[in-house]
């Protein structure tokens, strides 16, 4: 699923998000780190449910043809057994290579789960709990979930709510919708931008502290 970040953004994309940051970040203390992603999990079960799904069928449907067509017993479970195997295996790898045949097999439940958790591992990898101020605002995009998290640190949660963030993340959604989702996240860093820069205003030492954007293949 390497070719997904690169399908998503152009390094033309990538220079202007990361020039959007810097303009942002002279407004206020708070560092933004949109962070980009090509899935949050490799989701092996989806891989075997889905070729499971497909397969039993189709091979219940093919089994009895071919036995009459080599004279076989049309009950013998060898033959089932031998194209349910061969099936299992086309479809495991189509589905495991094409990610809109993967998002058919994948729960919302196991989407939010895996991206949540993979957001909070890459805040604290990425170090956005050790600015100075406290102020490090994740920007998490998982591209196969198409699904979006946003993480502040805990200077930023003492005085913005978590509902601050709901219009920002539904921009993005509706960029990636739309498919102009490097604009759309360009957008968002600078909404992100005027609200910390509401309770954080730039300082006289104001420093660059952490990536301004990173992706991650």
């Amino acid at each position: 699923m390497k070719h997904l970040t690169q399908k998503f953004l152009t390094e033309t994309d990538r220079d202007k998000i990361r020039a959007t940051v810097v303009d942002a970040e002279k407004r206020t203390s708070g560092q933004i780190v949109p962070m980009v992603v090509s899935a949050s999990s490799h989701y092996p079960m989806a891989d075997i449910a889905g070729a499971s799904v497909i397969s039993f069928p189709i091979a219940i449907l093919l089994a009895d043809p071919i036995c009459h067509l080599m004279w076989m017993d049309a009950h013998d479970m060898w033959v089932f057994i031998v194209l349910f195997t061969v099936l299992f295996s086309i479809f495991h790898a189509m589905i495991h290579r094409i990610v809109p045949l993967k998002r058919l097999f994948l729960s919302k439940r196991e989407i939010s789960e895996e991206v949540r958790k993979n957001a909070i591992a890459a805040f604290y990898q990425e170090g956005l709990h050790r600015t100075r101020h406290e102020t490090g605002v994740l920007i998490f995009i998982s591209i196969l979930e198409r699904s979006v998290w946003i993480l502040a640190d805990r200077g930023i949660n003492e005085k913005v709510p978590d509902t601050a963030w709901k219009d920002v993340i539904s921009l993005i959604r509706n960029g990636i919708l739309e498919k102009r989702q490097a604009d759309a996240l360009c957008d968002a860093i600078q909404q992100v931008g005027k609200i910390l820069e509401t309770h954080f205003p730039a300082c006289k030492e104001n420093t660059d502290e952490l990536a301004d954007l990173i992706v991650e293949e």
